[in-house]
């Protein structure tokens, strides 16, 4: 499965409005704090994990993009 920034919104956004936020509205920040956690934690991820793959030719570790 593809890590996506967009997709990982959507999913924060739908848990937020689970709790009762509302995603839209004037003074609704759902969208905007929704976007800053999934850019931050697909940036992450992407920047620092790594698959360890335990045996084969491809035996090691290898970023994740």
């Amino acid at each position: 499965m593809a890590l996506s920034k967009s997709g990982l919104k959507s999913r924060i956004v739908s848990e937020f409005e689970a709790l009762g936020a509302k995603a839209e509205g004037e003074h609704s920040w759902v969208n905007k704090i929704a976007q800053a956690i999934a850019n931050a934690v697909v940036d992450e991820i992407q920047t620092n994990a790594k698959a360890a793959v335990s045996g084969g030719s491809s035996a090691g570790e290898h970023p994740i993009k």
